[in-house]
């Protein structure tokens, strides 16, 4: 089952999401085959200000498990994390 997964940073935190993206994309990559798409969400000015990931998981608690342990996680810079059930047609 596919997961889309919505997540908003905390306000002024872009050098705590700089700082920790070599990490959290290196964190990613341990799982290429259940990842279908991950990506900044821009501002106006294209700074990010958070993250949308595609994840394949069979269960949910296996999803949040995985993302506990995000290095954006651990540093605690998201203020808001959705999850929601998701279905590739193309």
């Amino acid at each position: 089952m596919a997961f889309l997964i919505t997540c908003k940073d905390k306000k002024n935190s872009l050098e705590l999401r700089l700082s920790t993206r070599e990490e959290h994309i290196k964190y990613l990559k341990k799982v290429k085959k259940k990842l279908i798409l991950a990506g900044p969400i821009l501002d106006k000015n294209d700074k990010p200000i958070g993250t949308v990931l595609i994840l394949d998981f069979d269960k949910i608690t296996d999803l949040k498990k995985f993302l506990n342990g995000d290095p954006y996680s651990k540093v605690h810079l998201f203020d808001e994390v959705k999850i929601t059930r998701f279905k590739k047609v193309i």
